[in-house]
This record gives structure tokens, C-alpha cells and sequence, in this order.
């Protein structure tokens, strides 16, 4: 009897052995632990894993490029993601309105440059002060901004001129540029600049009916004399004819050309014997000087 129950009980436990699945059907647990990990076979050539093999330099002579192929075992981690780094993005530098730089998306505003105390329309070298503005007696008189300049690149005026930024910044230029260079050392250098005339709400040369003359806009400034260190004086009516006066006048008259956009002397007319007139209006032939 036991001979026959041992031979029964091997043979059952053969069956089940040969119908036994190839997997277990034990589910998989939900959430949490290692992630699941596949693992198989794959061939790949030498060039395409020499990175992945080694980050140590290649010695120089080699050659990756051979299509020698290896067996290896690749491990695919599911939801791994590449750690190869991404391309940086291009930084692109460009100037924007009101003075302010770009740069990856980011603004950056420049301070504003401090004006030195006493300065006006800006610039350190003009100085004087900022007045209310001015309302003209008559149509087409007057200046909305108006400044009354006492001095211009270290170049007295003898009395305040009211005008306009747009002719101060002129008057600066033509002072640093023309009359401070044109003069030189002559009697010490320049001292002071004798103002003729400077915002006067007038027609062109007080005739009537004619129109409105650029001081009434606040554009315009007449220098009748330069002024030197030592005392002595450069005046337009008597120097315009003498030898070296002369030649310094006519210089300094023609370097206001450009600076302003007309420029008058005692060679335009009667009206300007004794002084220069200057003003910033603009023509679309360029400046008118004479």
C-alpha cells in the first residue's frame, strides 16, 4: 500500500510541474517601491557607446569609428529621462527706447546723468536757471520752456539770455568749438560774450507786417562783442575791418555756421553792422549764413 500511494503522489507531482505557467501570475503591487526594471539584449557599435562607456579623454589617434559590435546589457528604467544638458539659450543684447538695455528678457535702465549744480537744458557747461514761461503780446511770440543762460562753457554773458534748450546747446557748441579755439591766448582768452539781444517778441527787424522774428520765439541770441582777460575788446562794428580783429571775426562767424541754422553779419545787411545774429531755425537747403 505505501509502494502504491508514493508511485500515485509522483505522478501527480509530474503533472503539475508540466502545466506549471512560465511566469507567476502574482500581481504586480500598486505604487510605491523600486520602479520595475526590464533587461535585455541589444547591439550596438563602438562609436555609438564610447561616450556612455567612459567620460575619460580619448587618447588622440583613435578610431571609434570602427563597427566592431559589443554585447551588452541595457537596463531601461521606465520614466528615466535624459541627463544629456539642453542648449543654452541665445542672449540677445539690443537698445530700447528710453534708454534702457535688453538682455535675455530682462530690462535694465541706465541712471540718469547727474547735471552739475547751477546747470540747465542738461549739459554741465551751460549755466543759468530754468524761468516760467513766456507768453508773447502779440500771435506767434513766445517760448513754453525758456532757460536764462548766464554763462556758457566757462564764458561769461553779460547779461542772462532767455531762449530757448535748443539755442543754448547751439551757443555752448560754437563757444567751446569755435570761439574759445579761434581766439586761443589773445589778451588771456575769452572772458565774457556782449549780448546784444535775446528773446524780443518782435517782427524780422521791427518792420511792420512782417513775420515774427526768431528772438520772439526764443531761438534767437546777437553778440555785438567778445570780451577778453586783459581788459581789451573784440567789437563786431569797429573789428570786422581791422587786420587781425578782422580775421578773428570772420573765423569765429563762420564757425557758427552749422551750429545755428542762420548766421548774419555785416556783410548780410544795414541791420547787422554792429553785431553777429544767430538763431536755430532750420532750413531744408541747410544753413543760411552770410
Amino acid at each position: 500500500m505505501r509502494l502504491l500511494l508514493g508511485l500515485l503522489l509522483g505522478m501527480g507531482l509530474g503533472v503539475a510541474q508540466a502545466n506549471a505557467p512560465a511566469s507567476s501570475t502574482r500581481p504586480e503591487a500598486r505604487g510605491g517601491g523600486a520602479l520595475p526594471e526590464k533587461v535585455r539584449i541589444v547591439r550596438v557599435s563602438a562609436s555609438k557607446l564610447a561616450p556612455a562607456l567612459s567620460q575619460r579623454p580619448q587618447a588622440r589617434g583613435g578610431n571609434l569609428g570602427q563597427t566592431r559590435s559589443v554585447r551588452i546589457a541595457a537596463r531601461i528604467v521606465p520614466g528615466a529621462v535624459s541627463v544629456r544638458p539642453k542648449q543654452r539659450p541665445k542672449v540677445t543684447i539690443r537698445k530700447v527706447a528710453g534708454g534702457t538695455t535688453q538682455r535675455a528678457g530682462l530690462f535694465k535702465k541706465r541712471a540718469p546723468k547727474a547735471s552739475a549744480k547751477g546747470s540747465v537744458c542738461g549739459v554741465n557747461e551751460i549755466k543759468g536757471q530754468k524761468i516760467a514761461p513766456i507768453r508773447g503780446s502779440i500771435r506767434g511770440c513766445g517760448v513754453a520752456d525758456p532757460v536764462a543762460v548766464t554763462s556758457v562753457s566757462g564764458v561769461a554773458l553779460s547779461t542772462p539770455a532767455r531762449v530757448d534748450c535748443g539755442t543754448a546747446k547751439a551757443l555752448n557748441a560754437w563757444v567751446a568749438n569755435s570761439l574759445k579755439p579761434t581766439v586761443g591766448k589773445l589778451g588771456g582768452g575769452v572772458s565774457s560774450l556782449r549780448v546784444a539781444a535775446h528773446y524780443a517778441c518782435r517782427t524780422r527787424n521791427n518792420k511792420r507786417g512782417a513775420r515774427i522774428s526768431e528772438h520772439g520765439k526764443g531761438r534767437a541770441i546777437d553778440i555785438s562783442a567778445i570780451n577778453l582777460r586783459n581788459g581789451q575788446t573784440i567789437t563786431v562794428l569797429e573789428g570786422w575791418n581791422r587786420k587781425v580783429e578782422g580775421q578773428i571775426l570772420r573765423k569765429v562767424h563762420k564757425g557758427a555756421c552749422g551750429p545755428f541754422g542762420t548766421v548774419l553779419g555785416p556783410n548780410s545787411d544795414r541791420y547787422h553792422r554792429n553785431h553777429f545774429h544767430f538763431d536755430t531755425a532750420r532750413y531744408r537747403s541747410g544753413p543760411y549764413c552770410r
